[in-house]
């Protein structure tokens, strides 16, 4: 659902009128690249912190720094559509940087969700979330469901190009 997809700009006027009535914004963030059954329970979960929840995704080019040359794997547009086909995701906002300090900073989320594998005081834009009285949350971590380990499992499954090389 490409409308779910929206520049900052516009996510702040729709993050206001969340605010003036009542509603509670939950934000989380990433690359999000080969959805797998560990995105989407954690995404499910992060959705019952609030009534909207709103993703952070990474460009690229940030997938890129953050990953490496070889990822991302889906390119950006198809992946920030195939997380709003999911109905617990109100909409996606891209963005460049390689952490979402910019985001949780303009949008000032009620909740910031991550995954228990990151600790508190590495959580990117907790410490802003908390000053304004908000609260992190972290959902436990599904173990053996990560894009790199699928990445893996493919490459022994079917070969890796580099090994025969």
């Amino acid at each position: 659902m490409p409308g779910k997809i929206v520049k900052l700009s516009e996510l702040k006027k729709i993050r206001n009128k969340w605010k003036k009535s009542g509603k509670k914004m939950v934000f989380t963030n990433g690359c999000f690249d080969l959805i797998h059954l560990g995105h989407i329970r954690y995404l499910e979960k992060a959705k019952s912190f609030g009534d909207y929840l709103v993703i952070g995704l990474n460009s690229d080019s940030s997938v890129k720094k953050i990953k490496g040359s070889n990822r991302p794997i889906v390119p950006e547009k198809d992946r920030a559509e195939i997380l709003t086909a999911l109905w617990f995701v109100d909409y996606v906002v891209l963005f460049k940087e390689t952490t979402p300090r910019r985001l949780i900073r303009e949008l000032k989320p009620d909740v910031l969700v991550k995954g228990a594998d990151w600790t508190i005081d590495k959580i990117v834009g907790a410490d802003m979330v908390l000053k304004a009285g908000g609260e992190v949350r972290q959902i436990p971590y599904v173990p053996a469901r990560s894009t790199s380990e699928i990445i893996q499992r493919i490459l022994k499954r079917y070969g890796n190009p580099k090994a025969s090389s």
